[in-house]
């Protein structure tokens, strides 16, 4: 759908930050065209994750909540297990008690289909297969060429394709990530496997406060803090359940990623028996197991050139341990949306966003990277900011759609 006179956009990446990017720029009268490189919709990328009340608030504000929570599962509360399975703590999550608010846990390839279903739903167009090689940016317009040979022009572009962004490399070739201390292994147990594991681990730990795997009512995320490994793991509606586990190492070299699921528990099991806790039983028994290395981008990266400007992972990737990097680029979509809506000119929408999203941003990726490498102590997964069982009020009036976003943040204070 084009619009008449207003600024073209081209979103280059369809993952959770583009396509949410998109759905904020079409809100604010934008005329906005995704182009993601992966064929389809990519339901099968990924493993899972959890967003956060505050990414829950943002893909409010680009009414896509029921879109997305059509999809996974909520999380109302947190559980915390030591080495030993002995329960230490249990506490609301986030903004449990509003249902549009609260976290929730999800295959990443589901929440990207979500999204693109709901832009497509829109009008907006999505281009698949569309792989950028480089950019042109001019006094009257940027012009993208793909590998397929074609190209777009837009008034802006704006880079969201992640961690390893090519928009990125052409605007700054000199940043690049940097592994944050950690191998970190993703994987789901069937039902009755974990209900098993839980059985087991039960019986071999006669004194333990730990509750069966399979007995925790779904909405609890279990966190155990383990001898060497931090692990966390949610049960599903259906049983099944999703964990992970954080493990400090040297990185992994690129070959190490794939690798048949016997083999990468193998790498984990040995650690994770060093405790008891229901860990070594759920992930001997996954029937699927990943694992990637924790990465972050430096702080002080530059995020814009001209009229490009990278957003999400591209620009602020973090480790994974605050658990905040698909919030954070919800976040920046709605900033960025409202940016170039309130402010009179690209550039100083782009000087505002930056301004209301840089220290916030940065501030996750010190965080978040401190508990990677053992530097700073972890906590509950949740917002950055402060206090998780509440909202941050500035957020919260910075991601209101109807608020009119600042030049700097700090006026209307």
């Amino acid at each position: 759908m084009t619009r008449t006179d207003a600024t073209r956009v081209l979103v280059i990446g369809g993952g959770i930050a583009g396509t949410a990017t998109a759905l904020g720029l079409y809100k604010a009268g934008h005329d906005v065209t995704v182009c993601e490189a992966h064929p389809d919709k990519a339901e099968d990328i990924g493993a899972f994750l959890t967003l956060a009340s505050n990414g829950m608030r943002a893909l409010a504000q680009l009414d896509a909540t029921d879109a997305v929570t059509a999809v996974g599962f909520p999380l109302t509360s947190l559980r915390l297990l030591d080495s030993r399975g002995t329960e230490q703590g249990r506490a609301p999550l986030g903004e449990a008690a509003d249902p549009a608010l609260r976290y929730r846990c999800l295959c990443r390839g589901e929440l990207n289909a979500a999204l693109q279903g709901e832009a497509l739903r829109r009008g907006i167009p999505l281009r698949h297969g569309a792989r950028l090689e480089s950019v042109t940016d001019g006094p009257d317009g940027v012009t993208a060429r793909f590998a397929d040979g074609t190209t777009a022009t837009g008034d802006l572009l704006i880079g969201a394709d992640g961690l390893n962004s090519t928009v990125r490399r052409l605007i700054t070739p000199g940043v690049r990530p940097v592994h944050a201390g950690q191998h970190v292994y993703y994987g789901y147990t069937a039902a009755a496997a974990a209900a098993a594991a839980a059985t087991a681990t039960a019986t071999a730990t006669a004194t333990s406060a730990t509750a069966p795997a399979g007995a925790e009512p779904t909405g609890t995320i279990t966190m155990v803090r383990g001898s060497e490994t931090a692990f966390g793991y949610a049960v599903s509606p259906t049983g099944e359940t999703y964990w992970f586990a954080r493990v400090a190492a040297d990185p992994l070299p690129q070959g190490a990623f794939a690798g048949p699921p016997a083999a990468l528990r193998e790498r984990l099991l040995p650690l994770l028996r060093k405790d008891a806790t229901p860990a070594a039983d759920l992930v001997d028994a996954a029937d699927a197991v990943m694992v990637t290395n924790a990465t972050e981008l430096p702080l002080g990266a530059p995020w814009r050139s001209g009229r490009i400007l990278v957003i999400g992972d591209a620009a602020h990737a973090a480790s994974p341990a605050t658990g905040q990097g698909a919030s954070m680029a919800l976040e920046d979509a709605v900033v960025l949306a409202k940016a170039l809506r309130d402010l009179p000119d690209p550039e100083s929408a782009f000087t505002a966003y930056e301004r209301h999203r840089r220290p916030r941003a940065e501030h996750n990726i010190t965080v978040s990277g401190g508990i990677s490498r053992g530097t700073h102590a972890p906590s509950r997964p949740g917002p950055v900011a402060g206090r998780p069982a509440e909202a941050d009020e500035a957020l919260v009036r910075q991601l209101h759609w109807a608020t009119t976003l600042a030049a700097d943040p700090l006026e209307g204070r």
